[in-house]
């Protein structure tokens, strides 16, 4: 008879409890560490991280409502001045790469900056801001050892079960947390 920890149940059902990394699939684990950790280090990922933190550094909330309203009215229509500059960026170039070389296992990539509000995305998300989201609000905000696991679901667009991992990305220089990123993983790869 296979037993299975409290924490390890609760985390199958996506609870902040997830923040600790220790009851993670070690395969999720090994994919993140061989895959993600090169992409939230690399420089230029890193360089827009810290020029969106100090361009959002003096934001309110409703600033940022703001801005998540704009984009999702952006979502879908021809002139996007939100969305493309984030679309179009190096470092929105550099996780469309991790989900192209991926063979299927990554399905997309955000990363965001210290307040939640996406720096780059493999694929244009529906919502500027995700720092009210679990993704950030159970990794970002609950530090650098933090990880967080989503539910699986049935991505309807791609007909696969995916999970999303959020884990928090640390400055290349100084460790501090400047960001988070969330993948979306096949979970059929695991």
């Amino acid at each position: 008879m296979k037993t299975f920890s409290l924490l390890a149940l609760l985390c199958s059902v996506s609870t902040p409890v997830c923040a600790f990394a220790g009851e993670v699939d070690p395969k999720i684990l090994e994919y993140i560490d061989k895959n993600l950790r090169p992409v939230m280090a690399d420089a230029v990922v890193q360089s827009a991280m810290k020029q969106a933190n100090a361009q959002h550094a003096g934001l309110a909330e409703s600033d940022i409502l703001d801005l998540d309203a704009q984009w999702r009215d952006q979502v879908g229509k021809p002139d996007q001045p939100i969305i493309t500059p984030v679309m179009k960026s190096d470092a929105s170039d550099v996780l469309r790469s991790l989900v192209a070389g991926s063979n299927g296992v990554a399905t997309e990539v955000i990363v965001m900056d210290s307040l939640g509000l996406n720096v780059a995305v493999s694929d244009v998300t529906s919502d500027y801001w995700q720092g009210d989201e679990a993704k950030f609000t159970n990794s970002f905000a609950a530090g650098l050892d933090a990880i967080d696991v989503s539910e699986v679901e049935l991505d309807e667009s791609t007909q696969t079960y995916q999970m999303q991992v959020s884990v928090v990305i640390p400055d290349a220089e100084t460790g501090a947390p400047i960001g988070a990123v969330t993948i979306g993983l096949n979970a059929e790869a695991f």
